[in-house]
């Protein structure tokens, strides 16, 4: 069962955003997307969240068409973590996390939602800061926060739909490397647990590498790459990309690679 974009195109006014994009994302895997900046990432995510309709092309969940379902049936199936949520209002990181649970019938007000918002905290690991308010969290904090929110959002299967889908638009962006590496690794966890499929957007190509089991390269709309991430992420395919060259060393433990990037020749060291 997967995530599917066939023949994706979006043009805004003359501006073509994806360009005849065709993607597949697994259930119980984990598809990184990376690319330069404008090469189309975040617009994927918004077309696969259904808040963005495509110029042409198809998008089924299950074979489910997405653009047919109804949005509480769809904020049930997906869950979106966007780039940045501000948060102004004086709730908790408990409170915040349970607003996860709006879209099913207890509306977050339930036994059972409370248990789950509990859980997310924990696989965020923020579950000591559940009493804080949200508001005065640091950045990462708060942004683990918002990433046990959508957690809570798609954390069981509903009779409808057995298996959902988690669309994270640079989820570690703000995390220090300690809380990056853990969080990317208890993402990897939870798909396979659930049987989710995990897309993330992420500018660490070395990271990338090592939390994913499929890896999507875009460049200017387009998807020039898909594949495992030791076969997309080729020196030369890099360079035609970022227009840098880069040296990639095998990570210690065996999986991944840290993706070095080199000083320009035409600047002064």
């Amino acid at each position: 069962m997967s995530l599917e974009a066939t023949g994706v195109t979006v043009d805004v006014r003359g501006a073509v955003l994806l360009r005849d994009l065709s993607l597949v994302a697994e259930c119980a895997r984990v598809l990184a997307v990376v690319g330069p900046s404008g090469a189309g990432k975040s617009t994927l995510l918004r077309v696969w969240a259904g808040e963005q309709a495509p110029s042409a092309g198809d998008l089924r969940f299950d074979g489910c068409p997405i653009g047919r379902l109804h949005p509480i049936a769809l904020a049930r199936l997906r869950a979106v973590l966007p780039q940045a949520t501000a948060l102004r209002f004086p709730l908790t990181a408990l409170e915040v996390a349970t607003l996860g649970r709006l879209p099913h019938p207890g509306r977050g007000e339930t036994r059972r939602d409370r248990d789950i918002a509990w859980a997310a905290l924990e696989v965020a690991e923020v579950a000591h800061l559940a009493d804080r308010l949200a508001p005065t969290l640091s950045g990462g904090e708060q942004q683990r926060v918002h990433l046990a929110r959508v957690l809570a959002q798609i954390w069981e299967p509903t009779p409808e739909f057995p298996r959902r889908y988690l669309l994270l638009d640079e989820p570690t962006a703000n995390l220090d490397p300690g809380h990056a590496v853990r969080i990317l690794a208890r993402l990897r966890q939870f798909a396979r647990a659930t049987d989710t499929a995990l897309v993330l957007v992420v500018h660490d190509l070395g990271a990338a590498s090592q939390c994913a089991d499929d890896l999507a390269l875009l460049h200017a709309g387009r998807c020039v790459a898909h594949g495992d991430p030791a076969a997309v992420l080729t020196p030369e395919r890099l360079e035609e990309c970022f227009g840098a060259r880069f040296d990639l060393v095998p990570a210690p433990a065996g999986r991944g690679f840290a993706v070095l990037p080199r000083p320009p020749d035409d600047l002064p060291s």
